[in-house]
């Protein structure tokens, strides 16, 4: 967690103790007269891009109705504190109880046009039973033997001679031929069924009544889901309200604006020369103008693809999204709680350890500190001093100075840039020799900024330079992104 990665050295110094080895004096950052030696040290360089900007709520959403009706009460004003779920607003839920009765009766008429539609298709696939079939097919039998009967009945009168049995019979013989026909007529249309134009004239029909029906249901549960009112979908605080009661309203239409007090953003303009350095992701400080110290981590989330052009001067907007101050205050409780732990078990912090070992501090300077650490902390049942007043708050609109993490090295040999001349290609610096004379050195210069730069190849740790007169230096060189979070009794975090 990068803001936890503490400067223990200043944290053990915690205000109680300065020491010139290890942290910037006044002697060592006033301007000097005549030349001044500095020596060669290794530490932390970052490298960063910065520019000043404003906080902007990044986290806000309008609430919309989700159907029309006519509002019944609004329950919160511009500026109300609001939890996840609470009821902002709601609708008359009259109409909205009328709605839901006709979509109902509406489904329940689709669903009866929808079994008639499947019944009609089924009576069209497969309109005559096994029943009806074997009737049919009796009454042609019957037809049959009723003309035999007529025939043999007409032979009987032809026989006799009988002309008024015969015209008789002759009738009957006419009738019994004409419902043989169309009795074989009948059965003949119940074998040849379906008519394939009659089926697909049905199918045609379920398929709009299966959609209508698909319809229907749709608008009931679209219905239930659009809830009369409106709910805060997360905590935070009301920055508009744009309805009162009575208003009547459409769907869609905007009731509240809701913001996250804890998300904040700062867009800061990015010079031509500078943009191409940054990347989405990369690491940033937010440093708060109204409350000298506090620097706040965050990320760059957008680069803007277009250049912003005034007067000549192109320039790029990029975002920045700020960790928010409560988090921050939770790792930094954590981050002391650790320290204590550390401090009352005698043991010395790794920092404190590494000055001993590249002879910045002696073994009993650091148990010194340890021991004034310990008597500070006396007393205070293990709590340090609150670095964040508890009734401060990020707002929007605040000045910001963002910097923007663009490289870093760590435990690199640096030089103040005052000490550095440039000759065409060739880099040089002023070497103090053994002897006490002053010798020009080529030296092989990494990144640089605004204080130091790096030395890779030229120079050895411990070695002594001129920095020119007029030019003022420090002793040591400064780690850590510039402002910092610089927490009373621990240093700063990074």
């Amino acid at each position: 967690m990068r803001i936890l990665k503490i400067m223990l050295i200043t944290f053990i110094l915690g205000g109680l103790l300065a020491v010139p080895t290890i942290g910037c004096n006044s002697e060592s950052e006033s301007a000097v007269s005549e030349n001044q030696i500095a020596t060669v040290q290794r530490g932390d360089l970052t490298v960063d891009i910065t520019a000043a900007g404003n906080l902007a709520l990044s986290l806000t959403e309008d609430l919309a109705f989700e159907m029309a009706g006519t509002v019944e009460e609004v329950l919160v004003e511009e500026g109300d504190s609001v939890k996840e779920g609470q009821v902002l607003a709601k609708l008359d839920t009259s109409e909205w109880d009328k709605e839901l009765t006709n979509l109902e009766m509406d489904l329940v008429q689709a669903e009866i046009n929808l079994k008639n539609a499947e019944l009609a298709l089924e009576e069209a696939e497969e309109p005559y039973s096994d029943e009806d079939i074997e009737s049919a097919e009796a009454a042609v039998e019957s037809a049959e033997a009723s003309l035999e009967y007529a025939e043999w009945q007409l032979d009987e009168a032809e026989d006799l001679g009988d002309e008024e049995l015969i015209r008789r019979y002759q009738s009957e013989v006419i009738r019994a031929e004409a419902n043989l026909v169309s009795a074989e007529a009948n059965l003949e249309a119940m074998e040849d069924a379906p008519d394939p134009d009659e089926v697909r004239i049905k199918e045609l029909q379920l398929e709009l009544a299966e959609a209508r029906f698909e319809d229907a249901k749709e608008a009931l549960e679209e219905a239930l889901e659009n809830s009369p009112e409106i709910i805060a979908p997360f905590d935070g605080f009301i920055t508009k309200v744009n309805v009162e009661g009575g208003d009547e309203v459409m769907k869609g239409t905007v009731a509240v604006t809701l913001a996250d007090p804890d998300s904040f953003e700062a867009d800061i303009l990015v010079s031509e020369m500078d943009i191409l350095q940054i990347e989405l992701g990369g690491e940033a400080w937010v440093q708060v103008d109204a409350m000298q110290g506090l620097s706040l981590p965050a990320e760059v989330t957008h680069i803007s693809p277009t250049a912003t052009i005034q007067s000549g001067v192109v320039n790029y907007e990029v975002k920045v999204e700020v960790q928010s101050l409560e988090a921050v205050m939770q790792e930094q409780q954590a981050a002391r709680q650790e320290a204590i732990q550390n401090t009352e078990q005698g043991e010395l912090p790794e920092r404190l350890k590494q000055a001993i070992e590249e002879g910045q501090i002696t073994q009993e300077q650091a148990e010194e500190m340890m021991k004034q650490m310990q008597q500070a902390q006396g007393g205070q049942q293990g709590q340090l001093p609150t670095v964040i007043p508890e009734d401060f708050q990020l707002r929007e609109g605040l000045t910001v100075t963002v910097s923007i993490i663009v490289d870093q090295r760590n435990d690199v040999l640096l030089v103040p840039n005052a000490a550095i001349t440039t000759r065409g290609r060739q880099t040089y610096v002023q070497v103090v020799l053994p002897d006490g004379t002053i010798a020009e050195r080529a030296i092989q210069a990494g990144i640089s900024n605004w204080q130091y730069t790096e030395v890779t190849e030229g120079l050895s740790e411990g070695e002594k330079i001129i920095v020119p007169q007029g030019t003022a230096t420090t002793t040591t060189p400064q780690q850590g992104p510039p402002g910092g979070m610089f927490i009373p009794g621990m240093g700063r975090v990074r």
